[in-house]
């Protein structure tokens, strides 16, 4: 049971009750498109696809997208560059029963940002952000792991990684996405164009 319970997060409506770091709590705050942000802090900006594909969602975000257990969804995982460093890990589910009509542009996003279809949409709205501190054991933290060492990033050091989360909706259907935020993303400064940026 305990094993069980290191393998899933603890998700809280307020960001100070993850004790994040100063310097990553306007990241995991800020409101808006995250790609935006990203762009306004980079000289270019990439999205990095690892797969998108059928799989089983995760059992902390069963309940999250209408599951009463984990079962199959449309999972996209990405990795998001800035200046072609990884900052962010993100991993998107759909429920199985959403159709083309629901989200039709998410099976042929490709190397497009997911963020700029979601907030370019009228039709899609936004749920309240969730935090969460992700222990080693917890897949994401594993994935986000395993692909930084798939092109031969040195390992992270931090046991703890953290993460949002966010629900969407689109007519009958509902998208969750989850946003990983890698040590490097706190590096990131402000164009010097965008200095008015807060």
């Amino acid at each position: 049971m305990r094993e069980r319970s290191l393998r899933q997060a603890n998700w809280v409506g307020h960001v100070l009750a993850v004790n994040a770091p100063h310097d990553l709590r306007h990241w995991l705050t800020g409101g808006g498109s995250l790609t935006a942000k990203l762009k306004s802090h980079s000289e270019t900006f990439r999205v990095q696809v690892l797969h998108q594909h059928v799989a089983t969602c995760l059992a902390d975000e069963a309940r999250a997208i209408g599951l009463h257990r984990p079962g199959r969804v449309w999972e996209r995982e990405v990795l998001l560059r800035c200046d072609n460093a990884p900052v962010v890990f993100a991993h998107t589910v759909v429920p199985m029963s959403a159709d083309a009509t629901d989200w039709p542009l998410f099976s042929a996003l490709g190397e497009r940002s997911l963020g700029t279809t979601l907030f370019g949409d009228p039709r899609v709205t936004r749920g309240t952000l969730e935090y969460a501190r992700l222990r080693a054991s917890h897949p994401l933290a594993l994935r986000a792991r395993a692909a930084l060492a798939a092109e031969g990033h040195a390992a992270l050091e931090e046991q703890l990684l953290y993460a949002r989360r966010c629900l969407y909706r689109r007519r009958q259907g509902t998208l969750l996405v989850t946003e990983v935020f890698l040590p490097r993303v706190t590096r990131l400064v402000p164009r010097t164009s965008n200095t008015r940026e807060t």
